[in-house]
């Protein structure tokens, strides 16, 4: 996941926000306060040797000034910009504020703080969310985000459910549960809530995870198992382009693809497919230093043309 946005007013009133204590820390219980304010300011003092950095901070508005909406706007910006560290000022700022929607707020900070790596803060945030609005199925998913990057997949696995309770129209919240399925090595549950993210959302495998409300975990540690699983859901849907490319992907990972199709039902008739053929020996090839990835994709035959009816 990647970090975002921002504009400004006078530029010595610039320098006296990044000179003071970060207000984001003075948010955070005392606890929290020196695990993050380190790493925070220190990825700060980085993203702002970025050239960019000098044009954007010329649009910061004054906090003192500025109304709740505004500042929203501004952390948004900053977001998108690369600037998650500064974010988290406005989005604080917004916060202390108030008015607007605080739960929303609650949301985009806790989310901001889970693109840091800072579990812990994300995980206060989404609670603060979710006492205030026990049915935000966003802030449940959140939640269950967190719980997935500390490695506690069945607590995931038990706040991702909660949330599609609350909302069984998200492609996210589907997804995300079947990569906490998958880390329990329940591949057919996982599958089963994969289809269900791509019934919702055909494109939902291509997008990347960064930026909005909604946290999205986009693939489990066992990226070659993932790979082959997928596969194997593409095999059930009849679409052999991202069965192939999937299964290119777990050969690549050194994935054993021919010993696994031969006991799945969906898959061992592509054993002896020329193209599965060649895709598992251009993967051992480029895992050998062979080939290059160009080589082995030029290789891969095309799909056969559609026969007319």
């Amino acid at each position: 996941m990647n970090p975002h946005l921002r504009p400004l007013c006078f530029s010595f009133l610039l320098i006296g926000l990044l000179s003071a204590p970060s207000p984001l820390l003075a948010e955070l219980p005392a606890g929290l306060q020196q695990q993050n304010a380190p790493n925070t300011e220190a990825l700060r003092e980085i993203r702002h040797r970025d050239p960019q950095w000098e044009t954007v901070r010329s649009h910061l508005p004054d906090p003192a000034v500025s109304t709740e909406e505004q500042l929203e706007t501004v952390a948004d910006v900053l977001r998108a910009r690369r600037f998650p560290e500064d974010a988290l000022d406005y989005y604080i700022y917004a916060l202390k504020r108030g008015g607007g929607n605080q739960v929303m707020l609650l949301n985009k900070i806790g989310v901001t703080q889970l693109e840091l790596r800072h579990t812990a803060a994300a995980r206060a945030y989404f609670q603060r969310a979710i006492q205030m609005q026990k049915k935000d199925a966003v802030a449940w998913n959140n939640l269950g985000a967190v719980e997935y990057m500390d490695g506690r997949f069945a607590t995931a696995i038990s706040d991702y459910s909660r949330a599609i309770k609350l909302n069984k129209t998200s492609a996210i919240y589907h997804s995300n549960l079947a990569t906490a399925l998958f880390e329990e090595k329940r591949y057919k549950d996982a599958r089963a809530h994969y289809k269900i993210a791509l019934q919702l959302d055909p494109d939902m495998a291509h997008h990347d995870g960064t930026g909005g409300l909604t946290a999205h975990m986009l693939s489990p540690e066992d990226h070659a198992r993932y790979c082959f699983e997928m596969a194997r859901l593409y095999a059930e849907l009849g679409d052999e382009t991202n069965m192939l490319r999937y299964l290119t992907m777990a050969s690549e990972g050194g994935f054993d693809v021919l010993g696994e199709m031969r006991s799945d039902t969906k898959l061992d008739r592509y054993r002896k497919d020329t193209r599965v053929i060649l895709l598992v020996q251009n993967a051992k090839a480029l895992r050998s230093g062979r080939a290059s990835f160009d080589d082995a994709s030029s290789k891969i035959p095309p799909l056969p043309p559609v026969q007319p009816n």
